[in-house]
């Protein structure tokens, strides 16, 4: 069966939270809870905020998570470093961009200490690429990155909102195996691309998806109650042959049913993979 896995905070109640957070408190309890739903992966989140204290940036955090992976059998492949969304490589100063290089140099590093495979920088929202200047500066930025990369064998996904010919043409600009694609179910179908389309144009470029469904033009919804045709991505998927891991990033439901709301997701997906890669 393909690796079905949860991001980060998913498992812990939301309360005031934004959708998307580090969970500082029960990020240790969120391995035991996904072991006993059978989620075998956990996606984690490298924030901005507080990012000095996330296990993630220090030698006692690398080795608690290398031993609750040890423990659960539940990996962490992918980081999801939401730090370039609020610290964005472009419309910053040159220090910023800098430290921001710094900073992902370090995580590729971190991601080789704990078995992980890829690091994704969302550029989405307010890490837009919104002109021909910043996606050179994320161009030369990322470059600066591709020998550590390719020294820690960890690969930098991009999640973009750009059409696919010209996330494509991106993709292309660095000529290097270490640079991929990650896709966003929800996300493309918010913006009204078609999921053929994009696996058409891209889709061998793949190393990674997050599952989720949105309404054209708005925000996440329950997976099957908004945009996404998963019907129509599944038979995309098929046909690039796709070996990667799906992560439930998905609309949160009732705080305290975490568990409940993701094991009904996780039976979703897999009936698709069921249905069009088995």
């Amino acid at each position: 069966m393909r690796s079905i896995g949860i991001m980060q905070g998913r498992l812990t109640p939301r309360g005031p939270k934004p959708i998307q957070f580090f969970p500082f408190d029960n990020w240790q309890n969120e391995f035991k809870d996904a072991v006993e739903i059978g989620i075998n992966e956990i996606e984690f989140i490298f924030d901005f905020d507080r990012f000095e204290e996330n296990p993630l940036w220090s030698d006692p955090g690398i080795s608690e998570i290398n031993n609750l992976v040890k423990k659960t059998g539940v990996k962490v492949n992918t980081i999801c470093a939401d730090y370039f969304m609020a610290r964005p490589f472009f419309r910053t100063d040159e220090k910023t961009r800098q430290k921001n290089v710094q900073v992902l140099k370090q995580l590729l590093k971190t991601a080789n200490r704990i078995g992980a495979k890829g690091i994704e920088i969302p550029l989405v929202d307010n890490s837009s690429i919104k002109t021909g200047d910043e996606e050179k500066l994320l161009l030369d930025s990322i470059s600066e990155c591709l020998e550590t990369a390719k020294s820690q064998n960890v690969w930098i996904g991009l999640e973009t909102d750009l059409p696919p010919e010209r996330f494509l043409s991106l993709l292309q600009s660095f000529n290097s195996p270490f640079i991929r694609a990650n896709y966003d179910t929800g996300n493309s179908s918010g913006l009204g691309y078609k999921h053929n389309e994009e696996l058409a144009a891209y889709g061998r470029s793949i190393a990674n998806i997050h599952i989720k469904d949105r309404i054209l033009g708005g925000t996440t919804v329950p997976l099957g109650s908004g945009n996404a045709d998963f019907d129509e991505f599944f038979r995309a998927l098929r046909k690039v042959d796709y070996k990667g891991s799906f992560i439930l990033q998905v609309a949160r439901g009732e705080d305290g049913k975490e568990r409940e709301t993701v094991s009904k997701q996780k039976a979703f997906v897999e009936s698709y993979i069921s249905k069009y890669l088995t």
